[in-house]
């Protein structure tokens, strides 16, 4: 078996795959082969040493071998995991603050939002060529995509490409811990079901072990807690559940992209890339724009950290903290997956990013949707999920009208189809905003988008 990690850059990301690969038994059993790939020669050495450290910890005879080559990557590959991204904060600081600036209601960025138009029309170039050399190289290997925008990418993936594609997020696990604080309860206690789109996924059935419903027991719970229980983190999918029946998940700062309303409910969104204009300059002055997402790890400041940037600092001490008897695992679905297919174990995995194809009901055909899947010899299977109410299918629906705009702006190298995807987002404030934001943003990035004109 080989498995390719494209994006192996990640020091905090691929070293807890690794351990994932090297901790199954079942992989184990086989002559097994880990490439890793990435195209920053200092990132790729220093992960995969932490990776061949794992390797002489867990005493596998796996070959880990690490290559900028994308072609000796893939190369007879039957699995290919990605999570890539050129400048990650230096380009997101662009995506959340231009929109800003010119009064879009927009927050964090990342998957909705203008924002997440050019954080999809960045990362698509690349991914497509990962999958178009996948097509020569390997063509029945799976792409397991953790490279966001999810949806949108994985959507395009579908129109361009041959390749067996699905996204891959802990979102759902996000949801389920979010539940557990709501209702006192172990999230290892709770049996769920969910559908939608990545990060705007709802529950469709929350029931504990025994087949009990705790929709009620929820409910109950959301009226007598107070709101100051982790406010920036459950405050929107409380009012969210108040007003359309159902759970929203995994959080504000990645539901809330898609509403235009939500930016009430995340008190330090303006903390996010602060920089003084009068005295600073956040691109072209030898700062690393950073974000500083606190709220975001609220739940994770309460046990110590004092900022969000300390908080990544630990999550790197924690990725070079490996020796003997502190392995742990990531709990992403990638690997499990991998393992469920390669040997035909049957596994239900909580949720997977795929092109609806009948089976999420309600919601546009084609469009790349998140539900749970069956996974087995045979591939990956999504499950059939029940109809959402119609105001949640409305602006799923207005979402997915925008993912076709932004793939048929990438195809024609057109900024008017952009504008009619800006245009169409529920952040927008005006159409001579829009214009001057995609021209201010596509100059900012001219060399990492691909050809716009007007």
């Amino acid at each position: 078996m080989k498995i390719t990690f494209i994006g192996a850059g990640s020091i905090c990301f691929c070293p807890a795959t690794v351990m994932d690969i090297l901790q199954n038994e079942s992989i184990n059993s086989v002559d097994l082969t880990v490439a890793l790939m990435d195209i920053n020669a200092k990132a790729l050495e220093i992960s995969s040493g932490l990776c061949q450290k794992i390797k002489a910890i867990t005493k596998r005879p796996a070959n880990i071998i690490a290559t900028l080559d994308l072609e000796e990557a893939l190369k007879d590959a039957d699995f290919v995991i990605t999570a890539i991204e050129v400048d990650r904060y230096l380009y997101w600081s662009q995506d959340f603050l231009v929109p800003r600036k010119y009064g879009f209601r927009q927050i964090y960025g990342e998957n909705g939002g203008p924002g997440s138009m050019f954080h999809t029309l960045r990362n698509f170039p690349p991914l497509l060529h990962i999958a178009k050399t996948m097509e020569r190289l390997c063509p029945n290997a799976y792409l397991l995509n953790y490279t966001n925008p999810e949806a949108k990418l994985v959507e395009m993936l579908s129109k361009e490409t041959s390749i067996k594609a699905v996204g891959l997020c802990h979102g759902e696990a996000v949801g389920k811990e979010q539940l557990a604080i709501l209702l006192d309860m172990k999230k290892e206690d709770l049996v769920t079901e969910v559908t939608g789109i990545n990060h705007f996924g709802w529950f469709t059935k929350i029931e504990d072990k025994n087949g009990n419903d705790l929709y009620p027991l929820l409910k109950q719970k959301d009226q007598e807690k107070d709101w100051d229980i982790h406010w920036d983190w459950l405050a929107l999918a409380r009012v969210m559940m108040r007003t359309y029946g159902l759970w929203s998940y995994p959080g504000t700062s990645h539901c809330g992209e898609y509403i235009a309303w939500s930016d009430a409910f995340m008190k330090d969104i303006d903390k996010q890339y602060f920089t003084d204009p009068a005295t600073q300059k956040i691109w072209g002055g030898g700062r690393d724009p950073k974000a500083d997402w606190t709220y975001v790890y609220e739940k994770i400041l309460k046990k110590g950290s004092e900022t969000a940037r300390q908080m990544e600092e630990e999550t790197y001490k924690k990725a070079f903290d490996v020796h003997e008897g502190n392995l742990w695992t990531s709990g992403e679905y990638g690997v499990p997956i991998i393992e469920a297919i390669a040997f035909n174990k049957p596994l239900k995995v909580g949720a997977v990013v795929t092109p609806n194809t009948g089976f999420a009901k309600g919601m546009p055909l084609g469009m790349a949707v998140e539900v749970p899947a069956m996974v087995d010899g045979n591939g990956i299977h999504p499950c059939e999920t029940p109809e959402l109410p119609t105001a949640i299918n409305g602006m799923i629906a207005t979402q997915g009208y925008i993912h076709q705009l932004v793939y048929e702006a990438y195809k024609e190298k057109s900024k008017n189809k952009l504008l009619q995807a800006v245009l169409l987002d529920p952040t927008i404030s005006s159409y001579n905003n829009a214009v001057a934001m995609i021209d201010e943003i596509c100059e900012l990035q001219k060399d990492i988008l691909p050809e716009l004109n007007w």
